[in-house]
């Protein structure tokens, strides 16, 4: 999950810090999502996937299963 939070929230071109402020979560906690390092509860799963613009079953898949099912990027 953390390597596709990463890849989204770059995406939209946002710093961890705007991103954790723009959904109101703690920026180190969010930072700690980004780098796997926290157990996320599932309202927080939809919280960062509402604020990166995704579904929330994109964050859990392998990120090699993005690439072949073409969500790449938050506009696929």
């Amino acid at each position: 999950m953390a390597a596709n939070v990463r890849r989204y929230r770059k995406a939209l071109g946002v710093s961890q810090q705007d991103f954790a402020y723009d959904i109101e979560m703690d920026r180190t906690y969010f930072g700690g999502v980004e780098r796997g390092e926290r157990n996320v509860s599932i309202d927080n799963i939809e919280r960062i996937a509402r604020g990166l613009k995704v579904s929330a079953h994109l964050l859990l898949m392998q990120p090699d299963r993005l690439a072949e099912d073409g969500a790449a990027s938050p506009d696929a």
